[in-house]
């Protein structure tokens, strides 16, 4: 395809500069906004940048969307129905999209107007009401926080106790530290199963094939300990519109077409063999899915996401193996401490000891060059990878195979191929698939087709 211009705008975090990267190196003109000043460094020397995306718009083709806020107030899906409305091609969502991920309880009306069972759940604006509510009721609940404080993914907690006496804990925990940012919260019942999220790619009008099923790692060690993250690493493979899809996001085709949503969305689940249960949206990009969704596409990514937000089918060639993600952080991740991030990360080297880049995705890195900045560095693999923002995640490392097996093991070999000074990552991506979550998805009948 002929070249075209392509505008990314990155509401927080610089969340979308490996996806912008690939696009520029397959020879498109890219120019990339990054709203948070803090993180304005990450992608120097990998991509042309702009200071007012606003100005650009009119020179762009495609305008692409990360995170559904831009700022503190502003949800990009009215940015993006505001540009579709002016005739721009935009990949992005819609106030009622970004809805999904920020209003939990709305996420299950909608699910439920569509035909979809959801887990008992209930909101709660008010720590005490919450905490008598588990003391009537009791039983095992995860505790789910609404609104800006649902980013800081470690509160985020699953319950353990068959009496709920853990969550009144956690509960009463959370009013003394965060009852003055934490104005919200959702209780939803715990339930038992194979934790898996199904993603579409959807172009306006309905969903793009194949679909992609992934499985998230959270916690930040291996085994599933410790605090939870916004992802440690990610497992997936590529199919048609099994069943999984047909009972979730399939039924919800009609509603995102009228909506007029454009790009990625992703419903997590818990599933066994009595039923599904969804979780959550994510009604974007997902970090580090895209990443690895990208490490999959065998079609030009460029020429797929052109198509995507002109409404076209984008006749996507994926990989049809296994694929394994594993996201590389640095201290003091997932925390916050800007002394520590001082002295252990900031602006730290990203050394590989082969010249071989495949499977190296960017999150929070830049690049720098001795003497004069090449004209084309962006599309070159010279230059010092240096760690970049603020919140230590420089880099994220795939690998694909036959096998799930196959996959972990590219993915680690190219790991260990990597030297960042004081850096960590889960090294059990992928395992429990093989240990048994994909037996069970297929003893269920899930990833079949729709019955």
């Amino acid at each position: 395809m002929a070249a075209s211009n392509f505008l990314f705008v990155s509401a927080d975090a610089a969340l979308i500069t490996d996806l912008a990267w690939q696009v520029y190196r397959e020879g498109h003109d890219v120019r990339y906004y990054i709203e948070a000043e803090s993180d304005r460094d990450i992608g120097d020397g990998f991509v042309p940048k702009t200071d007012d995306w606003r100005e650009d718009v009119e020179w762009a083709d495609v305008v692409v969307f990360d995170d559904i806020w831009v700022g503190s107030d502003i949800g990009t899906g009215a940015l993006a129905e505001e540009l579709r409305a002016d005739g721009k091609a935009v990949v992005g969502g819609t106030p009622a999209t970004d809805r999904l991920e920020e209003d939990r309880g709305y996420a299950m009306e909608v699910l439920e107007d569509h035909g979809v069972a959801t887990v008992d759940h209930h909101e709660f604006h008010d720590f005490d009401a919450g905490i008598e509510f588990v003391r009537e009721n009791p039983a095992a609940y995860v505790i789910k926080p609404l609104g800006e404080v649902q980013n800081v993914k470690r509160l985020l907690y699953v319950g353990n106790e068959d009496d709920g006496s853990d969550v009144v804990d956690v509960l009463q925990a959370y009013r003394k530290a965060w009852g003055h940012r934490m104005k919200g919260f959702q209780l939803q019942r715990k339930v038992d199963g194979v934790e898996v999220a199904i993603c579409g790619f959807f172009n306006g009008e309905w969903f793009v094939e194949p679909v992609n099923i992934n499985f998230e790692h959270k916690k930040l060690f291996p085994g599933n300990v410790g605090p939870s993250t916004g992802e440690m690493g990610t497992s997936m493979f590529w199919t048609g519109r099994t069943e999984l899809f047909e009972a979730t996001l399939g039924k919800l085709e009609g509603w995102l077409s009228a909506e007029g949503y454009v790009g990625s969305i992703d419903l997590n689940c818990i599933v066994s063999d009595s039923g599904i249960a969804p979780l959550e949206f994510t009604p974007r990009f997902g970090y580090p899915t895209i990443a690895l969704q990208e490490e999959g596409f065998e079609s030009p990514t460029g020429r797929f996401f052109d198509d995507l937000a002109h409404g076209r089918d984008p006749d996507l060639q994926v990989h049809r193996g296994f694929q394994v993600g594993v996201r590389v952080v640095l201290p003091p991740f997932p925390f916050d401490d800007e002394r520590t991030y001082d002295e252990n990360s900031r602006n730290a080297a990203v050394v590989f000891q082969t010249p071989d880049r495949d499977g190296i995705h960017l999150e929070d890195a830049k690049r720098v060059f001795s003497g004069d900045t090449p004209s084309e560095a962006g599309r070159a693999a010279d230059g010092q990878w240096r760690v970049a923002g603020e919140s230590g995640m420089p880099i994220v490392v795939t690998g694909k195979g036959e096998t799930m097996a196959a996959a972990r093991r590219q993915c680690y070999d190219r790991i260990d191929d990597i030297v960042i000074p004081n850096s960590y990552y889960r090294d059990d991506i992928g395992e429990r698939w093989i240990e048994g979550d994909g037996d069970r998805l297929q003893a269920w009948g899930y990833l079949e087709g729709p019955r």
